[in-house]
């Protein structure tokens, strides 16, 4: 019997606490918006934090709050801000799809090697060595910091560069923020034409470390029929809203620093 009673006494506690958590659960329980699930599995699903906000969670919570664009997920691409825009009962302007560029041909053997590097695969830990193992300050340092922050596997290393599969690429600019030298920028993938070198030294000393060095020449200036480069500090800059993607400058540039990507897909 006692054993009996026990059990009753258990059992109308576990009853009775039972009830007091259910009804302090419809007491107290925080009231969430439905859309926020439903934008959320909308974006990328990367948690890459390129939007701004911790997480994916917390940026869907911003849209239905109203604090986010609709568009601001960039992984989500054009197809998820306009899912989000229904959801939202909002309207959307179509954008211009971003996707990461790497604006260096500073290859191995291409750019000269300073030393050789056998410490902590990183490019921030060698950046800091004696200016890095490469000559120029402004390359890739080829270790893969940006590979190993890619959520989607659009980076891969070749010949100590960097190297980004647009197809995969989702622009959410995780390369971008990693890279210590600021190699990589998020460009419009309509822009085939692109200066692929930042290197602002004399052309004497740009050319010295990199074979394919701009040299600021003015070249590519003078043959553009569309006015979009300039050239400032040392190296040509592109307009991308002016650039017409007619090739011209690539094909006058004489270090080929220039790269037309319309030319290499042709080649394929």
């Amino acid at each position: 019997m006692t054993v009996f009673y026990a059990c009753a006494v258990l059992g109308a506690l576990g009853l009775i606490f039972g009830l007091a958590l259910n009804y302090a659960g419809k007491k107290f329980a925080v009231e969430t918006d439905e859309r926020v699930s439903r934008v959320r599995e909308c974006l990328g699903g990367a948690n890459c934090g390129a939007c701004g906000y911790a997480g994916c969670d917390a940026f869907a919570e911003a849209v239905v709050k109203g604090e986010a664009k609709v568009n601001g997920c960039a992984p989500a691409g054009e197809k998820g801000a306009k899912a989000i825009a229904e959801i939202m009962g909002v309207e959307t302007a179509a954008s211009e799809r971003l996707v990461a560029r790497v604006l260096c041909q500073g290859a191995n053997g291409v750019a000269k090697e300073r030393y050789v590097y056998d410490g902590y695969k990183s490019c921030a830990v060698a950046a800091g060595i004696a200016g890095g193992p490469k000559e120029c300050r402004f390359a890739c340092i080829g270790l893969g910091d940006c590979m190993a922050h890619c959520s989607f596997g659009a980076i891969k290393m070749q010949d100590g560069l960097c190297v980004i599969d647009e197809d995969v690429c989702r622009g959410c600019g995780t390369c971008v923020a990693n890279c210590p030298r600021g190699v990589i920028k998020l460009l419009p993938a309509s822009q085939k034409v692109m200066v692929k070198c930042r290197n602002s030294d004399v052309a004497r000393e740009a050319r010295r470390v990199c074979m394919h060095a701009c040299i600021g020449c003015g070249l590519c200036r003078k043959n553009c029929p569309s006015d979009a480069i300039t050239v400032e500090n040392g190296f040509a800059r592109i307009d991308p809203e002016k650039c017409i993607n007619c090739g011209k400058c690539a094909s006058v540039c004489p270090c080929q620093a220039i790269e037309n990507l319309s030319a290499s897909d042709a080649d394929r």
